[in-house]
């Protein structure tokens, strides 16, 4: 179904109201969303939705890119996903800050990408010493030291045997 029947189509039953209708015009614009993750508009009519349905969080996450957006509806995103990482792949944008129509929308990526980075450098620089103690390797060590003795001495049995049942 085209895009503009779709958008008519979540109109119409945003017009009339009724949870059934409004629940229809959620999946129907949050399929749009996915399709095309780069357009702010679709994002916006998404957002109405989740205001209408009293979804603080879920209209923020969709607003976050917006000119116009609600902050206490942001901060209940913000909320809702605690991580810079959370947030970015919650925001389901696909292509780049360069594919962001608007300067606000552009900036916002750009903020959230660097805070993403921050996170994800600060987690690679944590070591967990558990897995790399002194002990530990040593026993890692024993054990493999433990099974390649196990394998010479099998091939050698191996080759032991075959050669005497060879030989006759």
């Amino acid at each position: 179904m085209p895009v503009e029947l779709t958008l008519h189509k979540a109109a119409e039953e945003v017009e009339r109201g009724d949870l059934a209708s409004v629940l229809r015009a959620r999946q129907r614009l949050v399929g749009l969303v996915t399709s095309f993750p780069d357009r702010l508009d679709l994002r916006d009519r998404l957002t109405q939705v989740y205001r209408l349905l009293g979804d603080a969080a879920q209209a923020g996450r969709w607003s976050y890119l917006s000119e116009d957006r609600d902050e206490t509806e942001v901060a209940a995103f913000e909320r809702a996903y605690r991580t810079p990482m959370a947030r970015l792949a919650a925001l389901n944008w696909t292509g780049g800050e360069r594919a962001a129509a608007t300067p606000v929308a552009r900036d916002r990526l750009v903020a959230l990408q660097s805070a993403a980075n921050v996170q994800l450098r600060a987690e690679l620089l944590v070591t967990d010493d558990r897995d790399s103690s002194w002990g530990t390797n040593v026993l890692v060590l024993l054990g493999l030291v433990v099974a390649l003795l196990c394998f010479v001495v099998g091939a050698v049995t191996l080759v032991m045997g075959a050669y005497r049942w060879l030989a006759g």
